[in-house]
């Protein structure tokens, strides 16, 4: 099965995260923390910055890896790498998805993830994002 290598940003502001939603593809319509495919011979952060900057407009500090994601698709394998990420210039225009939300810890259940992306979710919960920068 083919692996694809990917990275996804979980942008933090003011205890709250930063997410996506697809609109385009087969997964039109489902949830994801931003970010996409890092491309051969690139570092990890520096793909999540080019990836931020291409679909959001938006420049990031990218912090600490809170996980690291393998998980099978019927079509490929995934390894999603994701950082806790600041935004540091920018207003996150969105310019890949049809729609974008903030949201707090209790409310992660609210969308309908990808299930990648549905995996995170448990780190999240058991992190303390009040140590992240936060500026807009």
């Amino acid at each position: 099965m083919k692996t694809i290598n990917v990275v996804a940003a979980i942008i933090v502001r003011e205890g709250k995260v930063f997410a996506t939603q697809r609109g385009y593809g087969e997964w039109k319509d489902w949830w994801e923390f931003p970010g996409g495919k890092i491309e051969e011979g690139e570092d990890p952060k520096d793909a999540l910055r080019r990836e931020i900057q291409e679909e959001l407009a938006t420049e990031i500090e990218v912090g600490k890896l809170l996980t690291i994601v393998e998980y099978d698709y019927p079509k490929f394998h995934l390894s999603m790498q994701c950082f806790v990420c600041s935004v540091i210039a920018g207003k996150l225009s969105l310019l890949e998805h049809e729609a974008a939300k903030w949201l707090a810890k209790d409310e992660l259940h609210s969308v309908n993830w990808l299930p990648a992306d549905e995996v995170i979710l448990g780190d999240i919960l058991n992190t303390d994002f009040t140590d992240v920068r936060t500026k807009t």
